[in-house]
């Protein structure tokens, strides 16, 4: 359990060499019908999240009743500490489930928001996918329209260093630590070094909180930004003068959804609150908070603007099996088929178990996939991706002590530069890739 996948394994040994496949070789690969919406299947999905939500919070509602009654009489309680224990495992399996179709909301309307001709990947309707998305975030008081904004530009630019909005590293300068070339095991102990608890500790606070932290305070978003900068402000930095509506109903629902909260603790007591909503919603936000794993592996590189392109920012993502069947089903794909949403973020989520195995075939040794069971990568990639360097093109994360455990090959920029890589070339549609005699990559251009 506490150990690397063999995938994770077999990509440490392997220096990194840059894929050179083209966006056109990836579309190619993909059969169009798998990127057309279902307007029934969309609404079948989500039906079945609202189902189980509201069965969930039904489930809630018995347990008193259960235990007062043994079960129906089938499992009679007489001692006090029967009863005990029967009620925290029956809460915690209410809080378990309901924290995960919590989390299915928010993946539902993050699957809303990705515009193919003006509209969303669940239905044809950009007013539909809106009103669905708005009100599925709403309800677990996230500010739809703000994140759609800043989402989107993550989307655009993954994998940038400078213009990313998700999980940027943080860098040398940041921590204030040495150059590489003077500084010494000590220099890193001193500013980075921490105790196993520390750790832990801060991966709570980032699992259990981390989301609000960065809606609020844009920590780990982009550092184009001033300090300040958050999701809620009409005339923040992340937003242009047209979006500012768009923040302001965010705002608005956001009020709304807090103010019926206050009211269900007046109305039922706030331990209702607390046990029925604010419970569910932190396990929904630590779910949430580990995409951080799709983007921050030791692995996995991440990029200068000079050796930037939106393939190769793709490409630097990892998919993960995230909790087996319950990840499909719960948050629809989004972990499992991490790579495909990226290149193809249009394509309706229930599409991209197809379009993995298709883009597999073409990106092959570039594709990243990791079977380590998820916490133990959580902690894996909290203890080893502390920074990166501010210099190279293409970096890896480096741990408390100044180490990666993974570099970029020797000979790569060497092989890129004889078959002139251009990045704009290989983001184009239109180019195809082929071998010449001597293996190396040489890139046609056809006519559209």
């Amino acid at each position: 359990m506490f150990a690397n996948g063999p995938e994770y394994e077999s990509r440490r040994a392997r220096p990194f060499t840059p894929p050179t496949v083209t966006l056109k070789q990836i579309h190619d690969a993909v059969p169009k019908h798998l990127l057309r919406k279902d307007v029934l299947r969309s609404s079948g999905y989500v039906a079945r999240d609202v189902f189980f939500c509201a069965l969930f919070f039904a489930f809630a509602a018995s347990i008193e009743p259960m235990l007062v009654s043994g079960f129906g009489g089938y499992l009679p309680l007489k001692a006090a500490w029967q009863i005990a224990i029967a009620r925290a495992a029956l809460w915690a399996t209410y809080w378990w489930w309901q924290g995960l179709c919590l989390a299915g909301f928010f993946c539902l309307a993050h699957w809303t928001m990705f515009p193919q001709l003006g509209h969303g990947t669940m239905f044809d309707s950009r007013l539909v996918n809106d009103t669905l998305g708005f009100l599925l975030h709403t309800f677990i008081l996230a500010p739809f329209f703000a994140w759609k904004v800043t989402h989107n530009a993550h989307h655009k630019a993954v994998g940038s260093l400078e213009r990313d909005e998700n999980y940027v590293p943080y860098t040398r300068g940041d921590y204030k630590l040495p150059p590489k070339e003077r500084a010494s095991r000590a220099d890193y102990s001193e500013l980075l070094d921490e105790t196993p608890f520390l750790t832990l500790l801060r991966m709570f606070v980032m699992q259990a909180f981390g989301w609000w932290v960065y809606l609020s305070y844009n920590v780990m978003g982009s550092k184009m930004y001033p300090p300040g900068t958050n999701h809620f402000s009409p005339y923040s930095a992340l937003f242009k003068k047209e979006q500012r509506r768009g923040i302001i109903v965010s705002d608005i629902g956001i009020s709304v959804m807090l103010s019926l909260l206050v009211y269900a603790g007046h109305l039922l007591g706030w331990k209702a609150v607390v046990m029925y909503y604010v419970v569910p919603y932190i396990v929904c936000n630590h779910w949430l908070m580990s995409t951080y794993l799709h983007h921050s592996d030791p692995t996995i590189p991440h990029f200068y603007k000079e050796e930037w392109s939106f393939l190769r920012g793709a490409a630097a993502t990892v998919d993960r099996p995230l909790l087996g069947w319950a990840g499909r089903f719960f948050l629809h794909n989004v972990s499992h088929d991490h790579v495909a949403h990226h290149f193809f973020s249009y394509a309706p989520f229930y599409n991209q178990p197809e379009i993995t195995k298709a883009i597999r075939t073409v990106l092959k040794d570039d594709y990243n996939y990791d079977s380590t069971n998820t916490f133990y990568a959580l902690y894996r990639s909290f203890t080893e991706c502390v920074f990166v360097e501010e210099e190279g093109g293409i970096v890896f994360y480096k741990n408390k002590y100044g180490e990666s455990v993974r570099e970029v090959a020797e000979t790569a920029f060497g092989k890129l530069k004889e078959a002139e890589w251009n990045a704009d070339e290989q983001d184009q549609p239109d180019v195809a890739v082929e071998k010449n005699d001597g293996g190396l990559l040489e890139e046609k251009t056809e006519s559209a």
